[in-house]
């Protein structure tokens, strides 16, 4: 990843500090909206002073694992937000996708660290919780989940 993005805008939430190996980047997240059918959609990013990072910068400093970092991405915050995500026939309701492509698709680390968060709300918390709190909830879940991505 030769260039390094801006992110996408300001963030909605303040961001959330954290360290990635030697550098201090700021995990950010766009104004989320929900659509008609009650799924809940936000942008989520990883940057620096220098612009949004890259998966790669994320993970483990001995190479990345042999998954995607989309479906790595998408298990860990399925499991940081169980409880909070809705079950529909047994299954969570959440998807992850990584809407900015990477130069090489052979090296799917090697792309900026953007990710698209879409999931329902359980209703009795999403009754119970102001909108921003929900907000707060998934940006701090995304936020572990980067600073876990390292461990391999």
């Amino acid at each position: 990843m030769p260039t390094r993005l801006p992110p996408p805008g300001p963030s909605y939430l303040k961001p959330v500090e954290l360290r990635l190996r030697d550098s201090l980047v700021r995990v950010g997240m766009g104004l989320p909206s929900t659509m008609p059918d009650g799924w809940w959609i936000a942008l989520l990013w990883v940057a620096d002073d220098d612009g949004v990072v890259s998966c790669r910068d994320a993970a483990p400093e001995a190479g990345p694992p042999p998954d995607p970092p989309a479906g790595r991405i998408g298990s860990l915050l399925a499991g940081g937000l169980s409880g909070f995500i809705a079950e529909e026939e047994g299954r969570q309701s959440i998807k992850v996708r990584l809407p900015v492509p990477g130069d090489d698709e052979r090296r799917p680390w090697e792309r900026p660290l953007v990710v698209q968060l879409a999931l329902r709300w359980e209703p009795a918390r999403a009754a119970a919780m102001r909108p921003t709190e929900l907000a707060e909830t998934a940006l701090a879940a995304f936020a572990r989940v980067v600073a876990s991505l390292g461990h391999g």
